[in-house]
């Protein structure tokens, strides 16, 4: 039994969604099963990390964890709680969802490596076998584009120049199930990106090719940017966020082998993800 918390994510569904086609039983958390829609043969639990006597019945008769960040709270603050009861339920082997901002040489003060970093280390000192994936740009970030798109062909945003290694989830989902499965992944950390560089401009051409759309984009200062634009980051960490994004403009971004590596097949592109959610950038 591997139980996927943060199921109802991006990268949590995809994961569940392969984990049943391997057939492998999985119990998917999260906070609102009544509004969860997962495929048949997977098991919903209701997750909430702020009641601790709630959390053991939840990993009874698991040997696995996919660990994701929005299970212990956006400081960690649940993390030894969930980690002892995950251990007494029976998982020994933990997937963490991290982040390559993990790196040598990193900025160790940013707020993301904080919280990725202190993710990793109490799963380090909670005597489990572990495995960290750190991908690099999401392609579902790309999803803050949508309200534009939904309205009209032009997009305004910062950082048209900058150039990101944005990964499928599915591909994320990939090698969590791969590091499940097989033998070799644990102790290990997996850098995780897509096949190609892509800049900001780029991957707006390519969302309107998958619309068949000409869609145009408009840079504007990071002064400008509202928080609207960066739906998937907190206001609080959003102006390091852009201070980041700023400093990367001019920079090649790692790509990795990775997934292939893994999985045995190519890394998807980010032209395949805008084509596989075509409809989510379409108004309603």
């Amino acid at each position: 039994m591997i139980v996927v918390t943060g199921a109802t994510g991006n990268v949590g569904s995809a994961l569940v969604d392969q984990l049943v086609a391997e057939g492998v039983p999985v119990r998917a958390l999260t906070r609102d099963p009544a509004r969860a829609r997962f495929p048949e043969g997977a098991e919903v639990a209701r997750l909430d990390p702020s009641e601790p006597a709630s959390l053991a019945p939840l990993f009874t008769g698991a040997t696995g964890l996919f660990l994701h960040l929005q299970a212990v709270g956006e400081r960690g603050e649940h993390t030894a709680a969930l980690l002892e009861a995950a251990r007494a339920g029976g998982v020994r082997h933990v997937v963490v969802l991290s982040s390559a901002i993990i790196a040598d040489g990193a900025d160790e003060t940013h707020p993301i490596h904080v919280v990725h970093a202190a993710l990793e280390g109490a799963v380090r000192e909670a005597g489990l076998d572990w495995t960290f994936l750190r991908p690099g740009a999401f392609a579902t970030n790309s999803l803050q584009w949508a309200p534009q798109t939904r309205v009209g062909d032009t997009v305004r945003g910062p950082f048209g120049r900058y150039v990101g290694n944005p990964i499928h989830e599915a591909d994320i989902a990939a090698v969590a199930v791969r590091s499940f499965l097989d033998e070799g992944h644990k102790g290990a950390v997996h850098r995780l990106s897509g096949p190609e560089p892509v800049s900001t401009e780029e991957s707006i051409l390519a969302i309107g090719r998958a619309l068949g759309r000409e869609l145009r984009f408009v840079e504007i200062p990071p002064e400008e940017v509202t928080p609207e634009m960066f739906p998937h980051v907190s206001a609080a960490v959003l102006p390091e966020l852009l201070k980041s994004l700023g400093a990367f403009v001019g920079a090649e971004p790692e790509i990795t082998t990775t997934v292939e590596a893994v999985t045995g097949r190519p890394a998807r592109t980010f032209g395949e993800w805008a084509r596989d959610h075509k409809d989510d950038f379409r108004a309603p």
